[in-house]
Parts: C-alpha cells; sequence; structure tokens
C-alpha cells in the first residue's frame, strides 16, 4: 500500500483556471479594474512625487505643472495635476455652498486635500472615486 503511486484524474476539456479574487468579482462574474499601480509601471523620481503632491493643496501648481513640458509629459505629475484641479473646483463649489448655512465654518473642508497628497507623495495613484473616472473617460490623463 505504501509503494501505490496516486494518480489525479485527468482535467476535463472544459476547465477553466480560477481568476485572482482582487481582479474577479466572483458574485457578479465580471472583471474588475487592476489598482492603479499596477496600470502604471515606470520610474517615479522625487520630483514627480513632489509636484503630485503639491497640487492637491494648492490648485495652482497643478495648473503650473500642466504649462510646463518637461512635467506634464510625466503620467503621474498629469495624472495628479490633472486630477488635482478637477477635485479643487469641486471641492471649491462645496466650500461656498456649505460655508453660506454654516458661516465659513466649512473652509476646513480644505484639509481633506491632504489625503490625496500624502497618497502622491508616496508614489502612488489615488483614486478618488468620480473624478478619477471622470477625468481618465475624458482623456486628460491617461491609462
Amino acid at each position: 500500500m505504501a509503494d501505490e503511486i496516486i494518480q489525479h484524474p485527468e482535467e476535463p476539456d472544459d476547465y477553466e483556471e480560477e481568476k485572482p479574487s482582487e481582479f474577479y468579482d466572483i458574485q457578479e462574474e465580471r472583471e474588475v479594474e487592476a489598482p492603479m499601480e499596477e496600470i502604471f509601471t515606470y520610474d517615479i523620481s522625487s520630483d514627480d512625487k513632489l509636484w503630485a503632491a503639491l497640487s492637491y493643496p494648492i490648485a495652482l501648481v497643478g495648473i503650473i505643472a500642466l504649462l510646463m513640458e518637461d512635467k506634464k509629459e510625466r503620467p503621474f505629475i498629469r495624472f495628479h495635476a490633472v486630477q488635482s484641479i478637477v477635485f479643487n473646483v469641486i471641492l471649491l463649489v462645496v466650500i461656498i455652498l456649505l460655508s453660506i448655512p454654516t458661516v465659513g465654518c466649512v473652509s476646513l473642508l480644505w484639509l481633506i486635500t491632504f489625503w490625496p497628497a500624502f497618497d502622491a507623495y508616496q508614489g502612488r495613484y489615488t483614486r478618488i472615486p468620480v473624478i478619477t473616472n471622470f477625468i481618465l473617460k475624458q482623456g486628460w490623463a491617461k491609462n
């Protein structure tokens, strides 16, 4: 009995290899987008990280980055600059609308810009739910 070789049955012809769970939603049986870090693969310099991070709390930095030829050609800077401009415009509208009934206390919402700035400085592509999809569909940032 100890010398017996256990043979496994052959796999059927219609056998499909399982996809990794992080890219496949089993309940809806559809593929899910890969994380941003895997979509964009190239060398990100510390200069890229700094420009991207500063463009969130200071939207003018994002505009300047898009006007500079060498900066706007870098996908990491371009992605974060465009996303930060759209994010800051939406945030400004929300602050203006909410500051009327709250007598200006809502301006502290500006502190929310430090979350994507921190992610950008870490070299990550931050997905802001509606904004990221919008700028990618418009072709303002490359996917």
